[in-house]
């Protein structure tokens, strides 16, 4: 009897042991799994890391050492960096444009920029509507009064929001999902998280959230056409300082626009008048403007240097002083213009950092579309002539087009440009044991070096 009792004694401990056993391998496997998925997500971290602080550098490169008559030089080093390697893991950084997937980092200057876009540029936006236009108009502006159709505070306040407008510009494109009339599935499209890439969970015909086509293209819906992180800064593209025409010296305005003595004597003069724009040497003759009189004989200086030929105001007469005797003004030819239009402005005003301006270079189809409703064929011009190898470097480049009028030009001067300041970074990092991926998405201004980081965000 006590020998069986022995035996079950025996039997329940071994039991016992093996059940201990087996829970503390259990709990080793587990704590051992739990270890090796949280070194592969250090690992992958730091790889998405190492592919942001690569983009960083590239750009600090190129804010250094801008390369004025290459407008496509810090994209094309952008995107032969969007994929790298470490000893632990790897990056990849895309974005994408008119659906596609691209490499390298989103260029937020390829958008409009909410902040800058007036009544008829958002309508021209697929989708929206003249009172959600004015609601987004109001939001923005310091008033009790609503603009047109728009929402006003008090239909914030009665409705029990919890907020009001801004009163100020918007800080991030997801601020507008609080604008009445703008709903998330309209602002976000398949995009759901805004990180400009097209996931997984976007791409499967709806069997995940969000609701999606899976037709392996990105909708991302109006945050694919606005934004509100471009910024618009006082770099010239040589980067130095844009140079202020208003009270320049003749020397200093010689040396950086090109232009000969009579030329930069005219140009001051013209900029010294208070309602000068330099948007209008693309439409009147220089000697014409610099001697106060407007709507100069003959054709436009821009189309006049758009065909190789002087403009009629540079013949005998055409001068600064516009009396017999006086000396002539030569009119601006194309190369000067387009220095004149990368490196000055008039005014003050213009020396302050503002919303961003489309550039040109990286604008998507549709952006171009929302610019030149009347005129769908100059979208796809406008992308053809910026496939060359150097890109557009002037916005007075554009002038090729036939589409594209001095004064239409001339019209969109405060819109467009062809260089970027702001960039959104999405880069996945891979970790080489396990395959755990890890996203971080960070939008960069490279305006200053060191870049300065507007937003960091590990989704």
């Amino acid at each position: 009897m006590r020998r069986g009792a022995v035996i079950v004694i025996v039997i329940w401990a071994i039991a016992i042991a093996a059940a201990v056993t087996a829970a503390v391998q259990l709990v080793g496997f587990r704590q051992a799994t739990i270890g090796r998925e949280t070194l592969a997500r250090v690992q992958a971290r730091w790889a998405a890391r190492a592919g942001i602080e690569e983009m960083i550098a590239i750009m600090d490169y190129h804010t250094l050492e801008p390369e004025a008559e290459d407008a496509l030089a810090l994209i094309r080093d952008l995107e032969a960096a969007a994929d790298g390697d470490l000893a632990s893991g790897s990056w990849q950084i895309r974005h994408h444009r008119d659906g596609l997937e691209l490499p390298g980092p989103m260029d937020e200057h390829s958008k409009l920029n909410v902040n800058r876009a007036g009544r008829g540029d958002l309508l021209n936006i697929d989708g929206m509507t003249l009172d959600v236009v004015d609601s987004i108009l109001t939001w923005r502006e310091q008033t009790e009064e609503p603009i047109g159709l728009g929402a006003g505070p008090e239909w914030y306040r009665n409705r029990d929001m919890g907020y009001e407008p801004r009163g100020a510009p918007f800080r991030h494109i997801a601020e507008l999902e609080l604008v009445a009339g703008v709903w998330p599935e309209r602002l976000r499209g398949e995009d759901w998280n805004l990180n400009g890439r097209l996931d997984p969970n976007e791409d499967d015909r709806g069997l995940t959230f969000p609701n999606d086509d899976g037709d392996g293209r990105l909708d991302a819906g109006w945050s694919g056409v606005l934004t509100a992180s471009s910024r618009s800064i006082p770099v010239a593209r040589s980067g130095q300082t844009l140079l202020d025409l208003r009270g320049a010296e003749e020397p200093e305005v010689v040396e950086r626009l090109g232009v000969d003595a009579e030329q930069a004597r005219a140009l001051i003069a013209f900029a010294a008048r208070p309602d000068a724009r330099l948007e209008t040497l693309l439409v009147q003759d220089l000697g014409a403007l610099a001697s106060g009189r407007t709507g100069g004989q003959g054709q436009p200086p821009a189309a006049a240097a758009r065909r190789g030929r002087r403009s009629a105001g540079g013949g005998a007469g055409g001068g600064a002083g516009g009396g017999a005797g006086a000396p002539s003004v030569r009119p601006l030819d194309r190369g000067q213009l387009r220095t004149i239009f990368n490196e000055s402005v008039i005014g003050a005003t213009e020396l302050r950092e503002g919303p961003g301006k489309i550039n040109v270079n990286t604008a998507a189809r549709e952006v171009l579309q929302v610019l030149f409703p009347e005129s769908p064929g100059t979208a796809d011009a406008i992308i053809t002539l910026r496939q060359g190898s150097s890109g557009i470097a002037s916005i007075v480049d554009l002038l090729q087009i036939d589409t594209i009028t001095p004064q239409r030009l001339a019209a969109l001067r405060n819109q467009i440009d062809v260089v970027s300041h702001v960039f959104t970074i999405s880069s996945r990092g891979r970790a080489e044991t396990t395959g755990l991926e890890v996203e971080i998405l960070v939008t960069v201004d490279r305006s200053t070096v060191p870049a300065q980081i507007l937003m960091y965000r590990e989704p």
